[in-house]
């Protein structure tokens, strides 16, 4: 164990994840955005703006699963899609994750919010049941408290699963629904109600900052929300304030709830001493319409917008679940008064798995050999530093696509986007696509046949980091 005067010193931790929020939804990377995100736009004039960070997978649970454990989770036996609500557990017993690793350092650790790797539900032959604990989850993967709910909001159970037991038992029947308040018919306790949720989970997080702030301690704290991922359902308190419909509304939500949780921070006193990382788990599900198409404005059923409207994605091609950049590529703003100098813009290339290595930086300690393979501290870039050595970062579309980016290279191993637009592709399949994304940020311009010497050395460099079992 650490001293008490150790233990003080050390910086909290509070990492946000926000589910589908694309790089276009936040006016400090977007301009002409009409959302307001006045709280995120403050995180970014207070800390440092990344412009080219990046989710190791285009959806959800992989995503979760890199940036808890630091590997990329197609080393797992999850080759593409997610996992629903009923999930079995993802992450081994054998691999650390983050919490699990500042926990033996010292810290707290708490996780309020959307798991998504599985809970190990109790069965009763083939049904399932709910007055047991479940096997798996956040407290026996590092977190000393935990209050989550399974999966994506559309997905059942619909249930708050709180240190392993369930809050209340799923005696209700949440029925289905249309976008954009899609959800799956499924089971739901009466404690869970859908609008209510990003409130519920600030509830929570605010109790925790406050009792941590008591108790003297370093903490973690994870907080994945469920917004503004489907089903799109802001609170009324939000509806109709941003006049681009629902989903604008849900973002400003967003915004909010993260505003509600730095204030948190700020009247416990804690503010100076903790290092804030905000983010998404993947890019916007959003689609940019164009030629005067029917988008969300006139019709909040429509699941896309025009440019004049909006831009969720900026100008990154396609949407979540693709390999192209609007599916991993993310905002990532970090606060940290103590270390980060304020109003800064980082264009290094960094992933979401990088954050387990960066922690243990933070706490100067050093990470064990089966740990964090494909993690790469960031912490010299928080404290200024012009170059960042790291490994060339892969990506991973919903349907098991891949891609290795190395400064401004980016080749796509596969036929299309591997996800939901058009031509979808197929994985290793010709031909192959190599961008410039600093000359060609959209990626329009295929250059694979003017530098097929690149396009081939990085083929064999990422087939190399897939088969090695790390890159770190």
């Amino acid at each position: 164990m650490f001293a008490a005067e150790e233990q003080a010193a050390r910086p909290n931790i509070l990492v946000i994840l926000a589910d589908d929020m694309g790089y276009g939804d936040v006016q400090a990377y977007n301009s002409k955005s009409k959302i307001p995100t006045p709280h995120l736009n403050k995180l970014a004039e207070q800390g440092m703006r990344f412009t080219d960070a990046h989710t190791p997978s285009a959806v959800c649970t992989p995503t979760r699963y890199g940036l808890l454990t630091g590997r990329y989770c197609w080393r797992t036996r999850l080759k593409k899609g997610v996992l629903n609500g009923y999930g079995e557990p993802l992450i081994d017993s054998g691999q650390a994750t983050i919490a699990e690793f500042l926990q033996r350092a010292g810290y707290v650790t708490s996780i309020v919010g959307k798991w998504h790797l599985g809970l190990g539900f109790a069965k009763n032959g083939n049904e399932f049941d709910f007055s047991k604990p479940v096997s798996d989850g956040p407290h026996t993967h590092g977190f000393d408290q935990s209050f989550v709910i399974p999966a994506s909001l559309d997905f059942p159970p619909y249930v708050y699963v709180q240190n392993g037991v369930l809050t209340q038992f799923p005696s209700e029947t949440q029925q289905a629904r249309k976008f954009p308040a899609f959800m799956r018919k499924g089971e739901r306790s009466p404690d869970l109600l859908p609008v209510d949720v990003l409130d519920d989970f600030v509830e929570q997080a605010n109790r925790f900052i406050r009792a941590q702030a008591e108790a003297k301690q370093p903490f973690f704290l994870y907080l994945p929300l469920s917004a503004p991922h489907k089903p799109v359902l802001p609170h009324d308190r939000f509806r109709g304030t941003t006049e681009l419909g629902p989903y604008g509304d849900f973002v400003a939500q967003v915004d909010s709830t993260v505003g509600d949780v730095l204030t948190a921070l700020d009247e416990s006193g804690q503010a100076e001493n903790t290092l804030v990382v905000y983010t998404s788990d993947n890019g916007s599900f959003m689609y940019r319409y164009e030629n005067g198409q029917k988008d969300h404005v006139d019709d909040e059923s429509v699941q896309g917008y025009r440019p004049e409207h909006h831009t969720a994605n900026l100008n990154w091609r396609g949407t979540k679940a693709d390999i192209w950049e609007a599916g991993h590529r993310v905002p990532f703003l970090v606060r940290w008064p103590e270390k980060v100098a304020s109003g800064g813009v980082c264009d290094a290339t960094v992933c979401l798995t990088d954050l387990f290595a960066t922690a243990a930086d933070v706490v100067d300690q050093e990470l064990p050999e089966n740990a964090a393979q494909d993690s790469f501290s960031i912490l010299p870039l928080l404290e200024g530093a012009k170059k960042f050595e790291r490994a060339p970062v892969i990506n991973h579309s919903a349907a098991g696509m891949f891609a290795i980016r190395d400064g401004k290279w980016k080749l796509v191993l596969g036929s299309g986007s591997g996800g939901r637009q058009n031509p979808k592709g197929k994985a290793f399949a010709k031909p192959y696509a190599l961008f410039d994304l600093k000359a060609d940020p959209s990626e329009t311009d295929n250059v694979i046949d003017k530098h097929p010497e690149i396009a081939a050395d990085l083929e064999e460099r990422c087939l190399a980091i897939r088969d090695s079992g790390r890159s770190r």
